[in-house]
């Protein structure tokens, strides 16, 4: 390929999608601070919420996190009583995880924090839901 023919950075959807991502979470960084959160953590609450208990192995699948990644963050949120982890009582080597009262209580109290994202957009709704389709369907093509 010649040199006029590279694309350059604005060219790079993998860049924008990342840049985005960046500006999402320092978005939401200090709403979640005064909650005493990680963006991380805030994800699991939200995976979590509604659930009587989720496995670890499907929590890391649904937040495309490892075992070595999802473990250790679900131990920080347990110490924070956020979580609780119990031994699965059909299988004695997975662990099933579920939100603690106060985990629910955080969970609910960060209820609008995508709302703080939209609204500093001028994206309409009909944008949005085209957006978050679209985004979605890359998503699931590219996570196997």
């Amino acid at each position: 390929m010649s040199a006029e023919n590279m694309r350059t950075l604005e060219d790079h959807f993998c860049f924008s999608v990342y840049a985005t991502s960046h500006a999402i979470q320092r978005l939401y960084k200090s709403e979640l601070v005064n909650h005493d959160l990680t963006y991380p953590q805030y994800l699991v609450l939200v995976v979590l919420y509604g659930q009587e208990g989720m496995s670890v192995k499907k929590i890391g699948q649904q937040l495309n996190l490892g075992t070595g990644t999802i473990t250790p963050l679900l131990k920080r949120m347990e110490k924070l009583d956020l979580v609780i982890r119990k031994r699965n009582p059909d299988d004695e080597r997975g662990t099933l995880v579920a939100l603690t009262s106060k985990g629910n209580h955080e969970r609910l109290a960060l209820e609008k924090l995508p709302s703080l994202l939209v609204d500093s957009t001028t994206l309409t709704d009909q944008e949005w839901n085209q957006l978050t389709t679209l985004t979605n369907k890359l998503m699931n093509e590219l996570i196997p």
